[in-house]
């Protein structure tokens, strides 16, 4: 059995603009934003879940770092996340085999409306990140009592 593999682009989505008002930037910002593009190294590796509702954890593996070599700053909805070591960079030393990748990093992540930064922390070469959508009451669902 031959699957067929499909390629979404903003052309695909044509349908989506159809149905829905305000959407064209978001497709336009997922498709055309140079961190999407950055992000494309894959180091440091990374996990995202998510604990309960409206909590999110994004872990990062950053084994040799210290909390002064992270800066990690949120600004329009994107959250930054950058490392600089100078200690990475060791002057002569010969390696036999080096298999450890040392080297800084910048990692982004769009954020949703409403999501803010809970809390981060470094421990045992993991940084954590703990995120919360905070949904004003004014746009949760409401009942409406009947007269």
């Amino acid at each position: 059995m031959v699957s067929k593999q499909y390629r979404v682009t903003s052309d695909t989505l044509n349908p989506l603009f159809r149905a829905s008002v305000g959407f064209d930037k978001l497709v336009n910002e997922f498709f055309n934003e140079p961190q999407f593009i950055n992000n494309s190294t894959g180091y440091p590796p990374y996990n995202i879940s998510k604990t309960e509702d409206d909590v999110y954890d994004i872990t990062l593996a950053v084994a040799g770092f210290k909390k002064a070599d992270i800066d990690i700053a949120l600004e329009d909805g994107t959250l930054k996340i950058s490392g600089n070591s100078s200690a990475l960079d060791s002057d002569g030393v010969e390696y036999l085999h080096k298999g450890i990748a040392e080297r800084n990093f910048v990692r982004t992540f769009k954020l949703a409306e409403y999501v803010e930064v809970k809390d981060a922390k470094l421990e045992d070469g993991l940084l954590r990140i703990k995120l919360f959508r905070n949904v004003p009451d004014a746009l949760k669902p409401q009942k409406i009592a009947i007269k």
